[in-house]
């Protein structure tokens, strides 16, 4: 982890906690368009409902031992032995239903890549491949789902992906960069409007 960068403005939401931070810093808004890393970032956004994101990020890395590093072909085989494996796992949130639901998501992303559907290019093509460029001066004014993130939400159902409401949707269309969700203020705002490509 980076050392925190106390001497910038930032937005408000990672507090002073030094992982939230970092996350904030160098992740959160960059424009991700590897598609198991896509893959992942929708699973544990689907662990995070009902939950804070801080509390999956401290758990992030007991998931990824968990789940095999997020390898859909390694997760989509996972069976009920398995099942009571990770239920049995402290290191990550133990519900039945979410992780059924991974298994499930693995499952819809290899048929998508059956079908010579990149996940990737799935994913972006709802925004032409350019990120979503917001201007917002304050955090009320964040939307917590939008029509993006209602039609993208459908889309994944229909194709069997599941924990994937408007709302979780839309906090991973934040976390990869699909809509730049900076505030204005904040020193990551510019930068990753850049690595937008805009």
């Amino acid at each position: 982890m980076a050392p925190l960068t106390t001497d910038v403005v930032r937005c408000a939401w990672p507090g002073a906690d030094p992982l939230y931070c970092a996350y904030h810093d160098e992740e959160w808004g960059t424009p991700e368009r590897d598609a198991r890393a896509l893959w992942e970032k929708l699973v544990l956004d689907g662990f995070q409902a009902g939950l804070s994101w801080i509390t999956i990020l401290r758990k992030r890395e007991a998931f990824r031992q968990a789940f095999r590093q997020f390898d859909p072909m390694t997760v989509a085989r996972f069976d009920a032995a398995d099942i009571d494996r990770l239920m049995a796992d402290p290191g990550i949130v133990r519900a039945r239903a979410k992780i059924a639901g991974a298994i499930g998501s693995a499952q819809a992303y290899l048929a998508m890549r059956d079908r010579g559907e990149d996940f990737a290019d799935f994913i972006w093509g709802f925004v032409d491949g350019t990120p979503i460029q917001n201007t917002w001066t304050r955090r009320d004014q964040v939307p917590t789902q939008t029509p993006l993130s209602v039609e993208v939400s459908k889309a994944l159902k229909a194709r069997g992906f599941s924990f994937c409401g408007p709302v979780i949707v839309y906090a991973f269309l934040q976390a990869t960069g699909v809509v730049n969700d900076h505030l204005e203020s904040c020193f990551r705002h510019e930068a990753c409007r850049r690595l937008g490509g805009s």
